[in-house]
């Protein structure tokens, strides 16, 4: 069975140009499912098995995710990752089994993106120079929240870019999102700054990644997510302050400003505008937070 799962990512990296972390997301999700089966089945799992697995068997398999507190969201996504693996099995192998298709995935509440105050990110700086004893470390985290923050990237997109994407500081950047679309993003002066002061600083200069870990390795999403987690235990600051919630602040930042939503969603790369109309709900929350506390007919 790991055989297949290999062969199973090879094609989502290779043929669907996935990118390392979805397949990885993918093999964690069909691992889990593996895993299960052994345990309930009481036998390792073969591809032969995966013919005769029935509705009671994958219902299972979902209430025991919720047994170990797994979200909604992540379980609808390792239903999904299974649903992929069988389709793969199919055409590679031959593979049938009705009884996926008949498996509802658990419904996902779409809650409203959480945006960081200005000022909050403004106090980071501050937070990264008293964090970080390395004078390019702090650089590098500052430089980093910067441009998630004035380009609106997301964090997976921002640590993939690299010195040759960057050089002759060109306006736009060349940027290669989800399902390998490619987006042209404006960078903003002040982005710049900070990127030339880190490139300075930095000790481990050349080609390759522009964010580098402390050995000269790329910066991998899990290290950026600790350095923001850090900075918001300095500031104690909510819990939802996280990398991808300083691209929810730039986005809802634009379209307080009057942006169209058919140019955000173009910034942002979503293939959907229904995703990107979630951030119209964030903008007329915060309205209405305003107009409860303070016009006159609705204190009324």
């Amino acid at each position: 069975m790991n055989n297949d799962i290999d062969s199973f990512i090879n094609y989502l990296l290779n043929t669907k140009k996935y990118s390392p972390y979805t397949a990885a997301a993918y093999h964690s999700d069909l691992s889990d499912f593996i895993k299960f089966y052994s345990v309930y089945c009481g036998n390792s799992c073969q591809r032969q098995d995966l013919e005769r697995i029935d509705s009671l068997t994958l219902r299972a398999w979902l209430a025991d995710r919720a047994r170990r507190k797994l979200g909604a969201k992540s379980t609808s996504r390792a239903l999904s990752s299974l649903r992929s693996f069988y389709k793969f099995l199919g055409r590679e192998f031959g593979v049938k089994n009705t009884a996926i298709g008949l498996i509802s995935s658990p419904k996902v509440p779409r809650t409203l993106s959480k945006a960081i105050e200005a000022t909050d990110v403004s106090s980071m700086s501050d937070a990264i120079h008293d964090m970080d004893e390395e004078p390019w470390l702090a650089a590098r985290d500052w430089a980093l929240v910067v441009l998630i923050f004035g380009s609106g990237l997301r964090i997976s997109e921002a640590l993939s870019l690299t010195i040759t994407d960057i050089d002759g500081r060109p306006e736009v950047l060349r940027i290669l999102g989800k399902g390998s679309k490619e987006r042209l993003v404006p960078v903003l002066p002040v982005v710049w700054n900070a990127i030339d002061k880190y490139l300075e600083l930095c000790p481990f200069q050349g080609q390759g990644n522009l964010f580098k870990s402390v050995r000269g390795l790329p910066m991998t999403p899990r290290m950026a997510q600790k350095q923001v987690e850090k900075i918001r235990n300095i500031l104690q600051l909510p819990d939802y302050v996280t990398p991808h919630a300083l691209r929810h602040t730039f986005a809802t930042a634009l379209l307080a400003q009057g942006v169209d939503l058919r140019s955000l969603q173009e910034l942002l790369g979503h293939s959907s505008l229904s995703t990107t109309q979630l951030y119209t709900k964030v903008d007329m929350s915060q309205i209405s937070a305003i107009y409860n506390s303070a016009h006159p007919r609705a204190k009324k």
